[in-house]
C-alpha cells in the first residue's frame, strides 16, 4: 500500500508539473503567434507579417480575393470543393450578402441595385480603378514617391496632416508601413475582432484591427460550416465594412482610419488589418468619478456624433450595437470605434403595419410615425435614446453648476422621452457649452462672500490638502472656475478651505484649475501661481 500511495503522489506530481509546462507554453506561444503577427527575418531582421498557424492553411486551400465578380469561379466559390449541399449555399449566401452590402457603402451607401464596376469589385479596399497602390508601384518605380512617410519623431498633428495630405490622393499606410513596427500588444477583442496596440517607428502609435480566428463569430462558423476560409471570409467582410464606414464617415467624433494591410503570398492566407487612430477604453466606472466638465465633453461629443450620423453623406446611421464599449477617449475627444454594425437601412412600412415603427428597448418602447413608407426618423431617435440610457443619464446632470442643472434636467428628460430630435438636443447643449465658457452661468450668483482673501503672488502652498468630489486629482482638491470670485464661493461652501492656489492651467473650456488647501502654513515660491489666503471669518 506505502508503495501505491507513492506512485499514486508521483504520478500527481508529474500530471501538475505537465499542466504548467502546458500553461507556461501556451502562454509564450500567445506572445510570440498573437493572431496576425509573426516575427519573420527572411525578408527583414525586425518586419512584421500578419498571420497566425490557422490562417497558412487558410492560404493553401481558400484564400480571399475580397470583392471579385460574383459567379462560379468567384470570392463566393473558392477553396477547391464541390460541395453544393445546403449548408454550404446558405453559408455562400451569407457571403454575397455581406459582400454586396460593403460595395453599396464604398460606393454610395444606398440602395442594392448600385452597380458596381468589375474593377471595383476586383479589392474593395484597393486603390481606385486606374491608380497604384504601394505594394504595385508602377513599373520602373519603387513606390515611394506619393507614400506618406511615417516622421522618425515629431507630433500626432504633424503625422496626422501627412495622412490628411496624403489621402486626398487616396493614399493610406499599407503593409510597408508596419515594416519596422514594435511594441505590439493585444489590448482586447469582440465576437469579431481582435485589437493590438503597435509602435510605428518607435514613435506614433496606433491600433490594429484583424479578424479573431478564436472569436465567437470564427469558432461558431467553422462549428457550423466547416470551411476556415470561407468563415474567414464572411468574417472579414464585417471589418473591411468598418474600413469602408471610416472612410465615407470622417468626423471628429469618427476613429481615424490611417490605412491597411492586405497581405497577399505564398505562406499566409489573404488577411486584412486595419490601421487606426488609437484610443483608450471608455470606464464608465471611472467616468462617474471624473469632474462635471470632463463628463459634459463626453455628452456633447457624443451629441454631435449624432447629429452628423442623421444628417451624413449616407443617409441617417443607425449605431445598431450602442455599448459604451463601442467608443474610446481619444485625448479627452469621445470617438467610436466600432462600426461594423451600423446600418443605414430605414424600415419600411404601410397605414396597414404599424408595428414595424415601434422602437423596443428593455425599459420602454416608442411608437413612431409612418411616412412616405418608412418609419420616420427611427435610426435618429434610436441612437438618441441609447444616448440618453447609456451616457446622459449617468454622466450629465450629476455635480453639475447649480445654475446649469435646470438645462442639463431639460436635456435628460426630453431625450429619455424622445420628445426632442438630435437637432435640438445640439442646440441645447450647444447653449450650456456657451453659457459655461463665457461665465454667463454665475450671473445670478447671489452669493455674499464672507471672509476676506490675502493675494500671494508666484506662491503656493506646499501640502495641507483635503479631498473633495468630483476632483481632477483623487488624493487632492483640484477644480475648474472660471473667475476669482467663483474660486471664493467654491471655498467658502467648502468647510475645509482656508486657502487656495489658482495654477497657471486651464480647461478645454478655458476654465482655471484651482487647488485648495486646508491650511496655508507650509508657504513655498511657485512662479506663475497666485495664492489666496483667507484672513477673516
Amino acid at each position: 500500500m506505502p508503495g501505491i500511495q507513492q506512485m499514486m503522489k508521483r504520478r500527481k506530481t508529474v500530471v501538475a508539473v505537465g499542466l504548467g509546462l502546458s500553461f507556461l507554453l501556451g502562454t509564450v506561444m500567445n506572445l510570440f503567434y498573437i493572431p496576425g503577427f509573426d516575427h519573420h527575418h527572411q525578408a527583414r531582421d525586425h518586419g512584421v507579417r500578419f498571420h497566425q498557424e490557422r490562417q497558412q492553411q487558410t492560404a493553401r486551400d481558400s484564400r480571399l480575393h475580397v470583392g471579385e465578380p460574383v459567379g462560379t469561379e468567384s470570392v463566393f466559390a473558392q477553396g477547391g470543393r464541390s460541395d453544393t449541399s445546403e449548408t454550404q449555399r446558405d453559408l455562400q449566401l451569407q457571403i454575397r450578402q455581406r459582400f454586396d452590402e460593403v460595395v453599396r457603402y464604398r460606393r454610395h451607401g444606398g440602395s442594392p441595385a448600385d452597380p458596381v464596376p468589375p474593377l471595383e469589385r476586383r479589392r474593395l479596399m484597393d486603390l481606385e480603378p486606374g491608380e497604384r497602390s504601394w505594394n504595385n508601384p508602377a513599373p520602373g518605380s519603387d513606390g515611394t514617391k506619393d507614400r506618406p512617410q511615417i516622421p522618425s519623431s515629431g507630433s500626432l498633428q504633424d503625422f496626422t496632416a501627412a495622412l490628411r495630405d496624403s489621402n486626398r490622393t487616396r493614399v493610406p499606410l499599407g503593409c510597408s508601413s508596419l515594416d519596422n513596427v514594435t511594441e505590439v500588444r493585444y489590448l482586447g477583442s469582440g465576437y469579431t475582432k481582435a485589437v493590438y496596440r503597435a509602435a510605428l517607428n518607435r514613435s506614433f502609435s496606433v491600433a490594429l484591427k484583424s479578424v479573431d480566428f478564436g472569436g465567437h463569430d470564427m469558432e461558431s462558423c467553422v462549428r457550423q460550416y466547416g470551411s476556415v476560409g470561407d468563415c474567414y471570409r464572411l468574417a472579414s467582410f464585417k471589418l473591411l465594412k468598418e474600413m469602408s464606414l471610416m472612410e465615407r464617415l470622417q468626423h471628429p467624433n469618427v476613429l481615424t482610419l490611417y490605412g491597411y494591410c492586405y497581405q497577399e503570398t505564398n505562406d499566409i492566407a489573404d488577411t486584412v488589418t486595419a490601421i487606426t487612430e488609437l484610443g483608450r477604453p471608455l470606464e464608465m466606472i471611472s467616468l462617474l468619478q471624473t469632474p462635471w466638465e470632463q463628463r459634459f465633453r463626453i455628452c456633447l461629443s457624443l451629441v454631435r456624433l449624432l447629429h452628423f450620423l442623421a444628417h451624413s453623406p449616407l443617409g441617417s446611421v443607425s449605431l445598431l450595437d450602442f455599448r459604451p464599449r463601442q467608443f474610446v477617449l481619444v485625448g479627452e475627444e469621445l470617438k467610436v470605434t466600432d462600426l461594423d454594425d451600423a446600418s443605414t437601412e430605414e424600415v419600411s412600412c404601410t397605414s396597414l403595419t404599424p408595428d414595424r415603427c415601434t422602437i423596443t428597448f428593455p425599459a420602454r418602447n416608442f411608437s413612431l410615425p409612418c411616412h412616405r413608407g418608412h418609419c420616420e426618423g427611427i435610426n435618429e431617435k434610436r441612437n438618441l435614446y441609447n444616448a440618453y440610457r447609456f451616457f446622459f443619464t449617468y454622466l450629465l446632470p450629476h455635480s453639475g453648476p447649480p445654475a446649469l442643472r435646470p438645462l442639463l434636467d431639460q436635456i435628460v428628460n426630453a431625450t429619455g422621452e424622445l420628445n426632442w430630435g438630435i437637432d435640438q438636443t445640439l442646440i441645447q447643449m450647444e447653449k450650456i457649452l456657451q453659457l459655461y465658457k463665457t461665465g454667463r452661468y454665475l450671473q445670478n450668483n447671489t452669493h455674499t462672500h464672507t471672509a476676506d482673501y490675502r493675494g500671494l503672488l508666484d506662491v503656493s502652498v506646499a501640502g495641507e490638502d483635503y479631498r473633495c468630489w468630483p476632483s481632477y486629482q483623487h488624493d487632492s482638491c483640484l477644480l475648474s472656475v472660471f473667475s476669482l470670485q467663483e474660486a471664493v464661493s467654491v471655498c467658502e461652501s467648502h468647510a475645509h478651505c482656508k486657502a487656495f492656489v489658482l495654477t497657471n492651467q486651464t480647461t478645454w473650456t478655458g476654465h482655471r484649475l484651482v487647488c485648495f488647501k486646508s491650511g496655508s502654513s507650509r508657504l513655498s515660491p511657485a512662479s506663475g501661481r497666485v495664492t489666496y489666503v483667507r484672513v477673516g471669518s
